[in-house]
């Protein structure tokens, strides 16, 4: 599995996937000049090659593309490696970004947009998942034993009943901060704030997929949650267990 690399040592690197020559061109230059190593492919194929060969802090995709779509690239990513994907695309309806969502993705920017607020959601999604601490540094780190649930933050480990649970980097996150916050009601507001930043906090349907997700994982029937239980109209409420 494929893990980015630490800022403090060396520059990340962030495999752009688009087949608009035009829109890799902008992409490259504006990413490099702020000091990230770039490489770009043009299709879904091409870039899962590139992917295993070259180790890749982030990528950057397009959904509508030939040879393997930005949907079913999402899927192959998460099948190998949790590092951050953000998708792109002049579709904005919920249903397509859910559907991104679903597959992996991070976060979603509808085309056209600024290359600043693309710089801003790729540095907030390198700081929200740095590289996993191993060795002497991961033991000087703390977990978190609550009910049900041991973290190993160093690691990012996640174990629910001493049974091993694999999760994304935003799953991870909503995760952690449930663990912060165990039996308290957690406005769908505060998540979306938390989790996304404050220009996320009517997006609604990235708090349904990622609550989703992670009840699949972590809940013993996900259709009746025992540990992120609803809170109709308001939010979300989390039991550790016993």
């Amino acid at each position: 599995m494929q893990n980015p690399a630490s800022p403090t040592t060396a520059k990340h690197r962030i495999l752009v996937v688009d087949d608009e020559p035009q829109i890799t061109r902008v992409l490259r230059t504006g990413l490099k000049s702020h000091g990230f190593e770039v490489r770009v492919a043009a299709d879904g194929l091409s870039a899962m090659e590139t992917f295993g060969d070259w180790p890749t802090d982030l990528v950057i995709t397009d959904l509508s593309m030939p040879n393997l779509d930005g949907i079913a690239l999402c899927k192959s990513i998460r099948a190998v490696s949790q590092v951050p994907i953000i998708v792109l695309s002049v579709k904005g309806e919920e249903r397509t970004k859910v559907e991104a969502l679903d597959a992996g993705a991070d976060d979603y920017i509808t085309k056209p947009f600024g290359i600043n607020e693309l710089l801003a959601r790729v540095r907030a999604a390198l700081r929200r998942f740095p590289a996993p601490i191993t060795g002497d540094q991961a033991k000087s780190l703390e977990s978190i034993s609550l009910g049900d649930f041991h973290v190993d933050l160093g690691t990012r480990e996640v174990r629910v009943k001493e049974k091993a649970i694999h999760l994304t980097p935003k799953e991870f996150e909503l995760l952690l901060y449930f663990l912060n916050h165990p039996n308290k009601v957690l406005t769908h507001h505060t998540l979306l704030a938390a989790i996304w930043g404050g220009n996320y906090t009517e997006q609604a349907e990235y708090l349904r997929v990622f609550v989703g997700q992670l009840r699949k994982k972590i809940e013993q029937d996900p259709s009746s949650p025992l540990y992120i239980r609803t809170e109709p109209w308001v939010g979300y409420r989390f039991d550790p267990g016993s």
